[in-house]
C-alpha cells in the first residue's frame, strides 16, 4: 500500500468506528455524559503540567514553522488557560441535555400528536488551526449534543490536542461511553483533511474553524456538508451620539484585548459629525496602546495614522493592526459593513435608540451588539459553556455555535389506530 491508500484506510477506520459510536451517544442516559465531561474536567486539572509540557513542544513547533505573534498566542497554554478549559468542560457538563427536548408540539383534528424534539446530527468532522482549547470545546459539545466528532487540529497543535483528547477519552471510560466518541486524526498530513472532506458515508457534517485560506480549501473541497465558519471582520461603529467614555473604553478593549480571535475588531467607522471629538480621543487611544491605525485620508492628520489601503478594508488583520475611516452618517457605516464584512459581528456605540434600532434592522451579520466589545462574540459569552466556532453562513446554525446548535430534529407522531381518509 501507498501512503495515500493507509491515510485513506486510517481515515475510514475513524470514520466508521464515529459511526458506530455515534449510534450509542444518540441514546446515552444524561448523566453519563455528564459524568464523562466532569471526569474529563478532573483529568485535564490533574495533567496540567503534562498539557504545558505537550504544549511546550507545540510553541517550539510554531515558531520553527514562522507563526505570527498572534498566532503563537492562540497556540500557547499556561496553568491559567488550561483551568479555563477545565471551567468550559464544566459548564457544558451543567447543560441542559439538549437531546430529546421538544422543541414544539401540537394536536390535529386527524386524531394525531405531533412533537418535533431534538435528535444529534451524527458524526461532525471539526478541522481548525492553532487553538488547542477547540479541541477540548469541540469534544465536549459534541459529546453533550449526542454527536461523535472526528478533530483534525492545526499541526502545530498536534501535541496539546493530542494530550486533551485523551483526557476526554478518560471521561468516556469512566462513564461508560464510546472512546470512539471523540477521536483525533493522528497525523500531520494534509491528505487527512482531504479525506475527511469527503466521507460522506460516515461523516454529517465538516466545522471549519480557522482562516480564509482554510474555510475557503473546505468549501471547495467538500462533499460533506459545511458549517460555515469563515473571517472575522469584525467592526464597529462610533455613532453621532456615542457616549465619549463608552467609545473609548469598547474600542480599546475590542481591538487590543486579544487581538488574535476572531471577535477581535478589524474596522473602526467614526460619524463625520464627532471625528474631532470623540474620534480624535479614541484614534489616540488606539495609537497610544500600541495599534497601528490605517486610516483614510482624514483620519491621517492624526499623529501616528497610517494611510490605510484598499486591501485593508475587508481584512482580519488578527495583529495590532486596525483600519479606520470617516463616514459621513449611519447609513454610510452600514453601507461599508455590507461591502467589506464577513457576517460575523458588527458592533454600533450610540445613545440614540433609533440609530441602534436601524443599524439592527439594516445589517444581517450572525451577532449585532451595541455599546459592547465585539470581544463577546463567544458561546461561554452567551452562556452556552462554550462553543464550537461562529457560524456565518445562514442555514442552520448562526453564530456561536453551542450544543443545542449541533442537533437537528426529527418529528414524533402519535395515533390510534389513526387513518388517512
Amino acid at each position: 500500500m501507498n501512503e495515500k491508500s493507509d491515510i485513506q484506510s486510517m481515515m475510514t477506520a475513524l470514520g466508521a468506528a464515529a459511526r458506530g459510536a455515534a449510534a450509542q451517544l444518540a441514546y446515552a442516559p444524561s448523566e453519563a455524559k455528564r459524568k464523562a465531561l466532569e471526569v474529563a474536567a478532573d483529568t485535564v486539572e490533574a495533567r496540567a503540567a503534562e498539557i504545558v509540557a505537550a504544549n511546550a513542544k507545540d510553541m517550539e513547533f510554531g515558531r520553527d514553522k514562522g507563526l505570527s505573534a498572534a498566532m503563537l498566542d492562540r497556540l500557547m497554554l499556561d496553568e491559567g488557560r488550561i483551568a479555563g478549559i477545565a471551567t468550559g468542560l464544566r459548564a457544558v457538563a451543567a447543560q441542559d441535555d439538549p437531546v430529546g427536548q421538544v422543541i414544539a408540539e401540537w394536536d390535529m383534528e386527524s386524531g394525531l400528536h405531533i412533537e418535533r424534539v431534538r435528535t444529534p446530527l451524527g458524526v461532525i468532522g471539526v478541522i481548525y488551526e492553532s487553538r488547542p482549547n477547540v479541541t477540548a470545546d469541540a469534544g465536549a459539545l459534541c459529546l453533550k449534543s449526542g454527536n461523535a466528532v472526528i478533530l483534525r487540529g492545526g499541526s502545530e497543535s498536534f501535541h496539546s490536542s493530542g494530550m486533551l483528547v485523551d483526557c476526554l477519552k478518560a471521561g468516556l471510560r469512566a462513564a461508560g461511553l464510546p472512546e470512539a466518541a471523540v477521536q483525533l486524526v493522528p497525523t500531520r498530513d494534509r491528505a487527512a483533511v482531504r479525506a475527511l472532506l469527503t466521507m460522506t458515508d460516515y461523516v454529517d457534517v465538516i466545522v471549519p474553524r480557522g482562516g480564509k485560506g482554510l474555510v475557503g480549501l473546505v468549501q471547495a473541497e467538500a462533499r460533506v456538508p459545511v458549517f460555515a465558519h469563515l473571517e472575522g471582520i469584525c467592526h464597529v461603529y462610533v455613532d453621532a451620539a456615542a457616549d465619549p467614555e463608552v467609545a473609548l473604553k469598547v474600542v480599546l478593549n475590542a481591538k487590543t484585548r486579544r487581538t488574535g480571535i476572531c471577535g477581535a475588531a478589524e474596522c473602526l467607522l467614526i460619524h463625520s459629525d464627532v471625528m474631532d471629538t470623540i474620534g480624535q480621543g479614541v484614534v489616540r487611544a488606539l495609537v497610544d496602546a500600541g495599534v497601528e491605525v490605517r486610516g483614510d485620508k482624514i483620519l491621517q492628520k492624526i499623529e501616528g495614522v497610517v494611510p490605510a489601503s484598499v486591501e485593508d478594508w475587508g481584512r482580519e488583520f488578527l495583529d495590532m493592526i486596525i483600519a479606520a475611516k470617516v463616514v459621513d452618517d449611519i447609513d454610510g457605516a452600514i453601507d461599508h459593513i455590507r461591502t467589506y464584512g464577513s457576517s460575523h459581528t458588527e458592533s454600533i456605540l450610540t445613545e440614540d435608540d433609533a440609530a441602534a434600532a436601524r443599524f439592527f434592522q439594516r445589517l444581517d451579520s450572525a451577532i449585532l451588539m451595541r455599546n459592547a466589545s465585539t470581544q463577546f462574540a463567544d458561546g461561554g459569552e452567551f452562556g452556552m459553556g462554550a462553543e464550537i466556532g461562529i457560524a456565518t453562513g445562514k442555514l442552520h446554525a448562526r453564530g456561536p455555535v453551542g450544543a443545542e446548535q449541533l442537533t437537528s430534529f426529527k418529528y414524533l407522531v402519535t395515533g390510534q389506530g389513526t387513518v388517512r381518509p
